[in-house]
């Protein structure tokens, strides 16, 4: 089967890959790298990209960033960089970020938006700007990643918890040593549910409520092995294979 895209033809479009947004909704967002390629080489790739996240997610601080470029003692640097912050997209008042993993060659975002738009641009200025460094850093051209992300809505609270489960689950295939456990992995979200760490710009709460607020009941739910159940609740959620 085919269908008519702009003036040429395609394929019918992979899993998950038309992207019909509802307001107030939670989407499991999620890609590779172009022909499964490493997209975070290094700590320093995956800092920065949760260095982006955070620059988007946590409200801009106007006020600050005009203080440093007023200031006669700020180094041309300094104001240099709070004007791009000052121009930056700011996604606070409208995307929420509930879980996330990032591995070498793919990521995983849990994600809710107050309305219709807001996912699409966060997306396309998150993943445009690290593809920018990355490609400066690593000395490469062309697309990061492979096509358009990947988007689809969890459409029940049931879902909402499993496919948290996955996403936190996604390092069981890769640790080593230095990461002996799922919430010993530092680029996960899992680490904030369970009290290894904190960030503003992480939404527990509304995931932990499901568990009566107990980090101890959530840390039980996703380091349990019944992973059947897990895959009838989100089969349609995850990547193709």
């Amino acid at each position: 089967m085919f269908e008519m895209i702009g003036v040429g033809w395609s394929h019918m479009p992979a899993k998950n890959s038309i992207k019909e947004y509802s307001s107030n909704s939670y989407y499991h967002l999620y890609n590779r790298g172009v022909e499964k390629r490493i997209i975070f080489d290094d700590s320093k790739d995956y800092n920065v990209f949760l260095l982006y996240l955070r620059q988007y997610l946590l409200p801009k601080d106007e006020a600050g960033l005009s203080a440093i470029i007023e200031d006669e003692s700020s180094t041309q640097e300094e104001k240099n960089e709070a004007r791009k912050l000052l121009r930056l997209n700011n996604f606070s008042d409208s995307i929420s970020l509930s879980a996330y993993c990032f591995m070498p060659n793919h990521f995983h975002l849990l994600i809710y938006q107050t309305d219709d738009r807001s996912i699409d641009r966060f997306m396309n200025s998150l993943f445009t700007r690290y593809t920018m460094y990355f490609n400066s850093r690593h000395k490469r051209v062309g697309p990061l990643f492979q096509g358009l992300y990947k988007a689809v809505l969890v459409s029940s609270d049931e879902q909402l918890q499993h496919v948290t489960r996955y996403i936190h689950r996604n390092p069981s295939a890769i640790l080593v040593p230095q990461y002996s456990s799922l919430k010993a992995y530092p680029y996960s979200s899992y680490a904030e549910y369970v009290g290894f760490k904190h960030s503003e710009w992480v939404d527990t709460e509304k995931i932990l409520a499901f568990f009566s607020g107990s980090r101890q009941k959530y840390e039980q739910f996703v380091e349990e092995k019944d992973d059947e159940i897990m895959m009838q609740q989100i089969g349609s959620l995850i990547f193709d294979e």
